[in-house]
């Protein structure tokens, strides 16, 4: 599958980018270097020397500027070589790309595209670690499998039942009962009371209360809380105040990032809403998202070795899947969107040659 170019994809936690330190990371099959500078501005370029191809996420910053510790070119921000060692003259050629990056939510987001179309405003909202109303705990994960299924897991919960039978401790109502799921501006919004449920090693069962939009190009932002049993029928299961829950309310921010073909880096972040929680009960929340997020990467990981080895693998969808389907539809008609206005392609080795279709 491809993805959209014009996109903002998380590159990095903010707090994991030192400053003055190079540091790389592949996105839709390029190399990309991030360093913050002296003056703290946070640079994207390509992670290519024009000389000989060495990395230069292994070189040096120099205040503003990047120096390759292969032959010792030295970069400016804007990509351009301003000193060959021991040379006068300085190629007009000697310049990589550059991307669009900033930092928001405590993320740091590179724009794919065409950086023309690199608008602020299209960074999903998501929730940082500077917002006062929650106390959040983060974590990633690399996968080996294509950021297309990882999207689709987050994208029907339906799977909680199973997978997440001992972390979250999710009964067969998750798999039983269908949420409701309405398209959005570049996304998906899912909706869903689960009634008389006793989750997350709750003592007395509760109508849980979730929502979440799934939104360009792979980043969830959920909340929710638990409830009086009969709140969702005396709501007609419509949405409830979350001020008045008893317990349980949380917020987590995901992202997914395609990497190389077949490999992406999921970022999550995780906690409760400040006046219902503190550190231990973030720190016991995040404890089981260690647990959960590792019983999804054992099965996707799992289900990309399937796919890869299924001469032309394809799904039978059912109707749990109507979130999946809306996204990924979102995405294809993103994408050739794009290419009818000549945004290049990603290369074609991300797609993968046996993505399920």
């Amino acid at each position: 599958m491809r993805y959209p170019r014009n996109a903002w994809y998380v590159a990095s936690w903010e707090q994991d980018l030192e400053p003055e330190v190079p540091f790389g990371i592949t996105i839709l099959g390029e190399p990309i270097v991030l360093y913050r500078s002296a003056a703290g501005r946070v640079v994207a370029m390509e992670d290519r020397c024009v000389h000989r191809l060495a990395p230069l996420s292994r070189g040096r910053c120099e205040g503003e500027r990047l120096r390759c510790m292969y032959h010792g070119l030295l970069y400016d921000p804007d990509g351009a070589v301003v000193e060959i060692p021991g040379q006068d003259t300085i190629p007009p050629q000697a310049k990589v790309r550059t991307y669009q990056a900033l930092v928001r939510h405590s993320w740091i987001w590179v724009w794919m595209g065409d950086a023309a179309k690199a608008d602020p405003a299209l960074v999903p909202p998501a929730v940082g670690f500077d917002d006062p109303d929650y106390i959040l705990g983060k974590g990633q994960l690399d996968y080996a499998a294509e950021a297309r299924l990882i999207n689709d897991n987050l994208l029907d919960f339906s799977h909680l039942s199973f997978v997440h039978a001992n972390s979250f401790g999710a009964s067969e109502s998750w798999a039983r009962n269908r949420p409701k799921v309405i398209p959005i501006e570049r996304g998906v919004r899912v909706e869903q009371w689960i009634v008389g449920e006793r989750s997350m090693r709750a003592d007395a069962p509760a109508d849980r209360w979730s929502t979440y939009d799934f939104l360009i190009p792979g980043v969830l932002l959920m909340t929710g809380g638990s409830f009086p049993v009969g709140t969702a029928a005396s709501l007609d299961f419509g949405r409830p105040d979350l001020s008045k829950a008893m317990h349980g309310v949380t917020f987590t921010s995901q992202a997914v990032t395609p990497m190389r073909e077949k490999t992406a880096r999921y970022f999550f972040s995780w906690g409760p809403r400040r006046d219902m929680g503190d550190e231990k009960q973030r720190d016991l929340l995040m404890g089981i998202a260690a647990q959960a997020f590792a019983e999804d990467k054992a099965i996707i990981e799992a289900q990309q070795h399937i796919i890869d080895a299924t001469p032309h693998p394809r799904i039978m969808p059912t109707s749990a899947d109507k979130g999946v389907t809306l996204f990924n539809r979102l995405v294809e008609r993103l994408v050739r969107e794009e290419a009818a206005a000549g945004t290049p392609a990603m290369p074609d080795k991300i797609a993968g040659e046996n993505a399920v279709s």
